[in-house]
C-alpha cells in the first residue's frame, strides 16, 4: 500500500502509535495518555481489546520517541497541530478515549472537530478527570507546600523507579508542569454541549476525580451519558483497563455484552 492511502490508514506516525494491525471495518479508538505519560501506557490494550476495536494511542511531544520536541502549554495549538496531523484517518469511524489530561485534550478536539465540520467520533469516554463545567480556577496541583512532586506522589501510578532517581523525576515534572499548564489556562466554555454519547469511568477512591465529580459529564452532552465507578485511584490497574475498555467494546457493538 503506498501513497496517500497508507497515511490515510496510519495518520502522522509521530502523533499516532499503532499497537496492532488495523482491523478492516473497525473502530479506532484514539487515545489520549494523562498529562506526564506518554502512548505506552496503551500498549497493552491492544490484547485487552474486542475484536474491531483498533487501538490507535496518541503521542504528545515531550516525550518518549518525541522528547527532543517542546511539550504544548497551550490547548489551542495542540489542537490545531494534531486535527492537521490525524485528519486523513478521520474518514474511517473511531471514538475517543481520554484519561486525566487526556480526558480534556479529547473532549477540546471533539469540540473544535464539530466547529470545522469535519467527522465526528461515534462517542467520547473520558476517565479520571472531573467534568470542564466543574472547573473553577482552582487546581489541585497547584498552591502545594510539596510542589508538584507532591501531587505526583499522591495520585500514584509513577513507577517507584522513576520516583526515587532524581533527574528521571526532574524529566517527568518538566514534561508535566506544561501539560498541567494546558490545562489550568485553557477556559474554554462551549456555546453548546457536544451532541454524542459520553461514557465516563471514575475510580472509587480517587482523590481529585471521584464519581460524584465525574457525573458532571452529562451537562457536557445532549445525547446518552453513562457513568461506571472502576475499583482504584486515579489510575486503573489491569483489571481496571480490562473493565474500561470490555465497556467501550459492549458500546461500541464490538465486545461482549455487558452483565
Amino acid at each position: 500500500m503506498h501513497g496517500s492511502q497508507s497515511q490515510a490508514l496510519t495518520g502522522d506516525r509521530r502523533w499516532l502509535k499503532r499497537f496492532s494491525r488495523p482491523s478492516p471495518g473497525g473502530v479506532q479508538l484514539l487515545c489520549f495518555h494523562s498529562g506526564g505519560a506518554s502512548a505506552g501506557m496503551f500498549r497493552h490494550w491492544a490484547t485487552l481489546a474486542a475484536p474491531g476495536i483498533d487501538v490507535v494511542a496518541v503521542q504528545l511531544p515531550g516525550r518518549a520517541d518525541r522528547f527532543g520536541e517542546s511539550p504544548y502549554r497551550r490547548m489551542g495549538p495542540l489542537i490545531d497541530d494534531f486535527i492537521t496531523a490525524v485528519e486523513p484517518l478521520l474518514a474511517q469511524p473511531f471514538a475517543l478515549y481520554g484519561t486525566s489530561m487526556g480526558a480534556r485534550v479529547a473532549w477540546a478536539f471533539a469540540h473544535e472537530l464539530r466547529e470545522r465540520a469535519l467527522p465526528q467520533p461515534r462517542a467520547l469516554y473520558v476517565a479520571a478527570s472531573a467534568a470542564p463545567c466543574l472547573d473553577d480556577g482552582n487546581w489541585t496541583w497547584e498552591g502545594r507546600d510539596d510542589g508538584l512532586e507532591g501531587y505526583v506522589r499522591e495520585m500514584g501510578g509513577t513507577p517507584a523507579e522513576v520516583l526515587a532517581e532524581p533527574q528521571l523525576l526532574a524529566v517527568l515534572l518538566a514534561t508535566l508542569d506544561a501539560d498541567l499548564t494546558v490545562l489550568s489556562t485553557h477556559g474554554f466554555q462551549p456555546a453548546a454541549p457536544l451532541d454524542l454519547p459520553i461514557h465516563a469511568f471514575a475510580g472509587s477512591d480517587d482523590p481529585e476525580s471521584p464519581p460524584e465529580r465525574m457525573m458532571g459529564w452529562k451537562a457536557e452532552t445532549t445525547a446518552g451519558f453513562d457513568l461506571t465507578s472502576v475499583p482504584g485511584g486515579h489510575f486503573f490497574d489491569r483489571e481496571g483497563d480490562s473493565l474500561v475498555i470490555e465497556t467501550i467494546g459492549a458500546d461500541l457493538g464490538l465486545g461482549r455484552e455487558k452483565p
